[in-house]
């Protein structure tokens, strides 16, 4: 346990409340008893995949990320999730999706078709997600609840994953023949069905047919994957990764306190080229305005990201436009910027650009080089002057003088909030998943927030995007 213990060294000082259990307070005990179920769930992958070593090399490090990151992940607390696993290749990745959910804080009950027991184990799923799997309709329980009712009463959210053909086909069908089906005919949570199966199968005109009836009544589903299958053919029909599933489920499952608001957010930094080969740029990793855009999807708000070159994931559902220069990123903001009731400009953007950036690459010599710099837009004050009754939101980050240089810069630019925050502090800034902000406002008021994930930031500043709509409103 020596390499847990130092591991844990590491643990974010930050746990929100929704994060433990609500009838527990927020002490050493608590974490170390709710960190429990991911240490032994790290420990059984490293025995379950010991056989190989370039897999097991792989498995250690999800051992140190499952106890760094738990201040941060138990999105899915107190949440009760069904999961049906049915009879594809696919079924393996059900581990990996069980883990994860549990890891976020849901209990996961987990159903498994008679075909699915023959791709993986239901000992694999039980002990992942610490609780009996669920095979067949007639096996009573010691407490005599009927599965499928109980299971169906019970859920918050229903997850088919993966879901064949012929599952979608039986549910469109109203065919319920074993326990998955009849729990989903019995079921009035929302159910998010992922198809994975072969490509032909997916683009046969009957399935499209069955998926855009199930969609008709309220079922959710999200699009396969691309890719190489298992059947060595290419195309649609991969289950998708298990980590969007994820983030789809919590998607659902948060409150849409946001929907109707359109919100524009920029994020990432910007490249100045000075010839074909090197640019001027900056230490962002877009990650506080990609929290944003995760969040706003969330909460059910339209989203368009308008990012900078980073290395992350485009949070699912929302509309992406990739950019790379200032310039480029003030003509999509403009170009976007008419919907839009909420904007949010996270994004670093760069101040100076070269003035006249060479046709070929700068060679070396025995002198200096002297680049002539020039500004770039000014993005967001371009945006206020066509602010109208749009919510602006910007951002500020200052090694000296953080308050009186972000509210100068907020009456300046004419926004209705400013993020505040300053380099050098421990968990705060570039390249960071947590930050440590002040959300100021133009009457002077400052709103400081401790260390936290930049997801919890994102979401405070929702909030506040949230109570200016209200007043509006009134």
């Amino acid at each position: 346990m020596h390499e847990a213990c130092v591991i844990m060294q590491h643990v974010p000082v930050y746990f929100p409340e929704r994060y433990l259990p609500p009838e527990q307070g927020h002490n050493a005990t608590t974490i170390l008893s709710q960190l429990t179920l991911y240490i032994i769930t790290a420990m059984f992958f490293n025995v379950f995949y010991g056989g190989s070593g370039v897999i097991r090399d792989q498995a250690r490090p999800s051992f140190s990320y499952i106890i760094c990151v738990y201040g941060d992940i138990a999105m899915l607390k107190n949440k009760n999730i069904v999961l049906g696993i049915t009879g594809g290749i696919a079924a393996y990745k059900a581990a990996e999706l069980t883990r994860e959910l549990v890891k976020r804080g849901a209990t996961v009950k987990v159903i498994m078709t008679q075909n699915a027991t023959r791709f993986i184990t239901p000992l694999t799923l039980q002990t992942l997600s610490g609780n009996p799997v669920y095979t067949d309709m007639f096996t009573l329980s010691g407490d005599w609840d009927i599965h499928h009712i109980s299971l169906a009463q019970s859920a918050d959210i229903v997850v088919v994953a993966p879901a064949t053909y012929n599952t979608i086909g039986k549910i469109a069908s109203g065919i319920a023949d074993d326990l998955l089906s009849t729990t989903m005919a019995a079921t009035k949570a929302p159910v998010l069905i992922c198809p994975a199966m072969n490509s032909n199968m997916y683009d046969n005109p009957i399935l499209r047919s069955n998926i855009d009836k199930l969609s008709a009544l309220g079922y959710l589903f999200m699009d396969a994957g691309s890719g190489e299958l298992a059947c060595k053919a290419e195309g649609a029909g991969r289950l998708p990764n298990p980590i969007d599933i994820v983030e789809e489920v919590e998607t659902i499952l948060t409150q849409k306190d946001l929907k109707g608001h359109r919100i524009l957010i920029t994020a990432g930094p910007t490249r100045e080229s000075f010839d074909p080969v090197r640019y001027i740029s900056n230490h962002s990793s877009g990650k506080m305005g990609y929290a944003l855009a995760l969040m706003a999807r969330r909460r059910g708000a339209d989203v368009t990201l308008i990012s900078g070159p980073v290395s992350l994931p485009v949070p699912v559902g929302a509309r992406f436009v990739g950019v790379s220069s200032a310039s480029e990123m003030r003509d999509a903001v403009m170009e976007h910027i008419e919907g839009a009731t909420v904007i949010i400009k996270a994004a670093a953007v760069a101040d100076y650009r070269p003035s006249t950036p060479a046709d070929s690459k700068l060679k070396k010599g025995a002198g200096r080089l002297d680049i002539s710099l020039e500004k770039t837009p000014d993005i967001i004050s371009e945006v206020s002057k066509k602010k109208g009754n749009r919510i602006l939101v910007g951002f500020a980050m200052e090694t000296e003088d953080l308050i009186k240089n972000a509210r100068a810069k907020m009456k300046a630019k004419g926004m209705d909030l400013i993020v505040a925050n300053e380099l050098g502090l421990p968990g705060s800034g570039f390249q960071h998943d947590t930050n440590i902000v002040k959300i100021i406002d133009p009457s002077g008021n400052v709103e400081e927030l401790p260390l936290m994930d930049k997801r919890d930031v994102a979401d405070r500043i929702l909030d506040r995007v949230l109570e200016i709509s209200d007043a509006g409103k009134g």
